[in-house]
């Protein structure tokens, strides 16, 4: 009789599904993606296509692998496109998340600025009260000015 006790773990069972690591996937997928759309690819499969089909055109027909309509063909880029679809679905999934991390990031240092922005302001404007009630080197020459003015008045 087997119990399953809680204070152990349960032992590894042999897996029919293969192992593979998410993050190593996701790169390769980004890497076969960006590679999708460049002007290289577009190359490579111009020239694969032309190749293929001038062969099938040109050839004598003991030659030829995939006649006119070139159904292989056709299956093979069929097949091609049905795993590039889910390659760059997968990249532009993987981009969103890191432009969503980095708009949080991005927003919380906006937000600590206004913060830090906002207590500056609090204190420049702490300051100029301050020094409204400070007498200034103006102030101070103008009351001499009226008190010199008044003694010699009395004199």
């Amino acid at each position: 009789m087997t119990t399953d006790r809680l204070d152990q773990p349960r032992a590894l069972r042999p897996s029919l599904r293969p192992h593979y690591d998410p993050e190593t996937f996701g790169r390769l997928s980004e890497r076969i993606a960006r590679f999708l759309g460049t002007a290289r690819f577009l190359v490579y499969m111009t020239v694969f296509v032309s190749v293929w089909v001038i062969w099938n055109v040109v050839v004598p027909p003991n030659l030829k692998f995939d006649p006119y309509p070139f159904i292989f063909l056709t299956l093979m880029l069929s097949l091609q496109a049905s795993y590039a679809a889910p390659l760059i679905l997968l990249a532009q999934n993987r981009q969103s998340d890191r432009d969503r991390i980095q708009y949080e990031a991005d927003r919380e240092a906006a937000e600590r600025n206004q913060a830090e922005i906002e207590y500056l302001t609090r204190e420049i404007a702490g300051l100029r009260l301050a020094l409204s009630e400070v007498a200034t080197r103006d102030y101070l020459r103008a009351e001499l000015s009226r008190l010199l003015e008044e003694l010699t008045e009395r004199r």
